[in-house]
Order: C-alpha cells, then sequence, then structure tokens
C-alpha cells in the first residue's frame, strides 16, 4: 500500500510552465509503476505520462508529447510532472497513481492521489 498526495498545481497563463510533485508514503515507493491522469470537466479521465518502477523507462500521451515530462526520485519517494508549454485544454484536474504494472490502463491502478488543479488561461 501506498498512500499519494499531489501538489504543484494552480492558474497559470497559456505558454507558461507548471510542476506537479506526487509526495508517496510507503517503504515500497519503488516497487510501483507510476503515472499522471487528468480530468477536464465534462471529459473523461485519461492517461498523462507513465514511468517505470526504476525510472529507465517513460511514455506520454500524444496530447502532451514534447511538452510535459515524468520523473521519479525514489530515494525521495516523489514523482514530477514538469509541464511547459501550458495550453487552454490542459485544464483539469490531475492525479498521480501507482500501480503493479506499467500501463496506460487507469483500472489497473489502484492507489490515487486527491487530484491538483491545474488551470491554463488563454
Amino acid at each position: 500500500q501506498v498512500q499519494l498526495v499531489e501538489s504543484g498545481g494552480g492558474l497559470v497563463q497559456a505558454g507558461g510552465s507548471l510542476r506537479l510533485s506526487c509526495a508517496a508514503s510507503g517503504r515500497t515507493f519503488s516497487s510501483y509503476a507510476m503515472a499522471w491522469f487528468r480530468q477536464a470537466p465534462g471529459k473523461e479521465r485519461e492517461f498523462v505520462a507513465g514511468i517505470t518502477q526504476s525510472g529507465t523507462n517513460t511514455y506520454s500521451a500524444d496530447s502532451v508529447k514534447g511538452r510535459f515530462t515524468i520523473s521519479r526520485d525514489n530515494a525521495k519517494n516523489t514523482v514530477y510532472l514538469q509541464m511547459n508549454s501550458l495550453k487552454p485544454e490542459d485544464t483539469a484536474v490531475y492525479y498521480c497513481a501507482a500501480g503493479n504494472i506499467y500501463t496506460t490502463a487507469q483500472n489497473l491502478y489502484k492507489n490515487w492521489g486527491q487530484g491538483t488543479q491545474v488551470t491554463v488561461s488563454s
């Protein structure tokens, strides 16, 4: 079991940057694949980016590829999402999640944070 708490959200102008953090409690953080998902108003929750347990491999959704970067620091029990060149369509609640499998499928992630709001103005 791992508990996750996101932070770093806020209101930014289009073209700006934010870095989201997800702090994990527990002694087995490095055993989890981690991912970021987001849910915009009126839309389904969608995969944003994922990272393997060791941080060796990452994958990002096409909508954010080249703009967002996921990373992790296992020594700090933290996963990050660096968001650059933000667009209004990036506005959403962003969630971090932990799972046993490196995957884009949200139903395979069993541990979720509370979410942090990101709002991008035009």
